[in-house]
């Protein structure tokens, strides 16, 4: 984003949504959703068995956030770790990457991932499981990434809080987007980013992120 057009979205207010707003998006969530469940079955059964096979264990992975109206929620991926990856953590991780997932909860080369998994977060195939929680309503196509509580508390006033939680969270993200997984909470450019949505979101905006997000998953890995 060039400067101009940064200092330009700063000077804006947070937008207030209308009825029309949140009606004909979730409406376009729900068939969207249903429609590409039923024309991407056939690869989401396949991704299924290639989880199952190199990781042996179960492939639909629960990633627990906190949702809109600070409801917490289950986000489903399939799973790109080994089944112990978590609750051996001492196994795979050095004492820096340690640090590193918990400040970031992400690791550069992280030595837990399986070989699908890798292949699944590079194409950001991982997350089409999140195709149901959209049908089900706890998450929209665009919105603001999926949040842990630990991450809303630490990087987050409780204004900005109250802000991120008032809409649900989104498959497609304006971070997501524009910075992709090359920006992080340390230098505040990740919490810029998510905040910035409620400036701009609009039916038009949110297609035109849909849109936008092909060329950002071709040229960099999948923002988590």
């Amino acid at each position: 984003m060039s400067k101009k057009k940064e200092a330009m979205v700063d000077s804006l207010p947070y937008k207030k949504v209308t009825w029309w707003y949140r009606f004909w998006k979730r409406a376009f969530d729900i068939f969207v959703s249903f429609t590409a469940i039923l024309i991407l079955s056939p690869l989401l059964l396949i991704l299924l068995l290639l989880v199952l096979i190199y990781s042996h264990g179960y492939p639909i992975y629960k990633d627990k956030r906190i949702g809109k109206n600070h409801k917490k929620i289950n986000v489903y991926k399939f799973r790109s770790m080994y089944i112990d990856a978590e609750t051996n953590v001492d196994k795979y991780l050095n004492k820096a990457q340690k640090k590193q997932w918990k400040k970031e909860r992400k690791v550069e080369h992280d030595p837990r991932v399986t070989p699908i998994g890798r292949v699944l977060r590079k194409t950001s195939l991982d997350e089409l499981p999140q195709l149901f929680n959209i049908l089900f309503g706890t998450m929209s196509f665009v919105g603001p990434r999926p949040i842990t509580e630990k991450e809303l508390e630490q990087h987050f006033t409780k204004e900005q809080q109250d802000i991120m939680l008032s809409a649900r969270p989104g498959l497609i993200g304006y971070w997501g987007v524009m910075g992709r997984s090359n920006v992080e909470y340390k230098d505040g450019v990740r919490q810029k980013l998510e905040l910035d949505y409620f400036k701009l979101r609009g039916l038009f905006f949110d297609l035109g992120l849909m849109f936008r997000v092909i060329p950002a998953v071709l040229k960099g890995s999948g923002a988590k």
